[in-house]
């Protein structure tokens, strides 16, 4: 592919100078495009190009809402409303299941055996993904109270988890794999709102995090190709240039107003992975690195409780930091990662253990732990039926707002997918001789 930088001004200067391409682009304006910069659009989206001239101005309407008047004002003023909070959720979920002893594993010191063990986790992993999904691809989060767990668990479906969730097994080039991420995909195309942009709940505003994920996820989409959400996303920022959370606007959910979250590193970090390296993102990028620096990752996010999910987002967004930076970082960000395992040299929990990895393999630093250790501490916490562990994923970590604020989220399935990840570094990892360590 081409680098586009910013497409559509690409496409408007490679008409004004081509006449070829502009008979073309008229012609068959999606054709066009994508011959000449090498990209592929979404198949179900139609491009109109139209051509004003001195006699001839041509006005763009928006596409109608999504929601009705009446369900957005519903939506906008619902929030104090419980049975509108209800709309938002989904079926009640089942109790927390009580994690299983662990297992032992035989893997000994093989990486024949250990990559077999990994292959066979992964596939009994997606088996259960394939299942527990939704068929319209929608991926299954469950909503629960970090502060009184008598309050009912519901399951909820927001398009971030799924987007979380198919970032995770994108690397996987297993069949199920391939096909949950076409449902995936399918499932976030339905839920995109014009230009670009997705809510966690129908009655909180659009924000950034979901917005950046989702859009990462679909990237083949005409509105994000043509990075017709880009122009909002840049302008949501403070004045020292660190993005925000919450896109608020005319006839938005105002429900956030009066506790509103600023400049979550993940959040950020997030935003970069799909901005990209622009001098837009420059504040918040230097920002992301002095936190690292400073240490003070600690408690910085309000959404995202372990540190290591901090790690994790800005591993990613990595490529897109200086190189002049990203050495040191990339060796702060290592070493942060590797101590926050204990004494025996495992990690908290199998989701802690699952980012760490995929976190330092993003760095290229994996062979930095003991790949069979690795593997025998998430396998060894895999259920029969190929899922991994329920545990806190995110949430409102403040805890300053009563019962009500203390809300998390999590699921089999978001921890499953995380697992997948890991364990498909692990192989790559296992698959290159001169990196095994034994």
């Amino acid at each position: 592919m081409k680098e586009s930088g910013d497409l559509p001004a690409s496409v408007v200067s490679k008409a004004s100078e081509d006449s070829r391409f502009r008979a073309s682009l008229l012609a068959s304006p999606k054709q066009s495009i994508e011959r000449e910069f090498g990209i592929s659009l979404g198949s179900d989206h139609e491009i109109h190009v139209h051509e004003e001239s001195d006699g001839v101005t041509h006005l763009v309407l928006p596409p109608k809402h999504r929601l009705s008047d009446e369900e957005r004002e519903e939506a906008r003023t619902g929030a104090s409303s419980l049975e509108f909070l209800k709309k938002t959720m989904h079926d009640p979920a089942p109790p927390l299941r009580s994690p299983s002893p662990r297992t032992p594993t035989s893997l000994g010191v093989s990486a024949d055996a250990a990559t077999s063990a990994c292959r066979s986790a992964i596939r009994r992993a997606l088996e259960f993904l394939s299942s527990a999904v939704d068929p319209s691809g929608a991926w299954h989060c469950i909503r629960f109270n970090l502060g009184n767990p008598d309050i009912p668990r519901h399951y909820e479906r927001p398009p971030f988890v799924s987007a979380l969730c198919a970032l995770a097994i994108q690397c996987s080039e297993e069949p199920l794999a391939r096909e949950l991420l076409e449902r995936t995909r399918n499932y976030l195309a339905t839920t995109i709102e014009h230009p670009g942009f997705w809510r966690y709940y129908r009655h909180l505003p659009q924000d950034l995090d979901s917005s950046s994920l989702c859009s990462l996820v679909v990237r083949d989409h005409p509105w994000i190709l043509l990075q017709r959400n880009v122009p909002r996303m840049l302008n949501n920022c403070e004045s020292d240039g660190r993005f925000t959370t919450w896109l608020l606007g005319e006839r938005e959910p105002d429900v956030v107003a009066k506790f509103r979250i600023e400049a979550d590193p993940v959040v950020n970090a997030n935003v970069i992975a799909y901005l990209g390296d622009r001098p837009a993102t420059q504040d918040a990028r230097r920002w992301l690195e002095d936190m690292i620096v400073n240490g003070f990752e600690q408690n910085a996010s309000k959404w995202y409780q372990d540190p290591v999910s901090t790690y994790y987002a800005i591993s990613r967004a990595m490529p897109h930091f200086s190189p002049s930076s990203s050495d040191d970082l990339g060796s702060l960000l290592v070493k942060r990662t590797l101590a926050l395992r204990d004494e025996t040299g495992e990690f908290e929990n199998v989701l802690q253990a699952a980012q760490a990895i995929t976190t330092l393999h993003n760095l290229g630093q994996l062979d930095q732990l003991d790949t069979i250790s690795a593997i025998d501490q998430l396998l060894g916490c895999q259920h029969e039926d190929g899922s991994f562990p329920e545990l806190l994923a995110f949430g409102d970590q403040s805890l300053q707002w009563g019962v009500v604020g203390q809300i998390g989220h999590g699921s089999e399935s978001v921890t499953t997918a995380f697992c997948v990840e890991a364990l498909e570094r692990l192989c790559e990892n296992l698959e290159q001789p001169q990196d095994f360590q034994s």
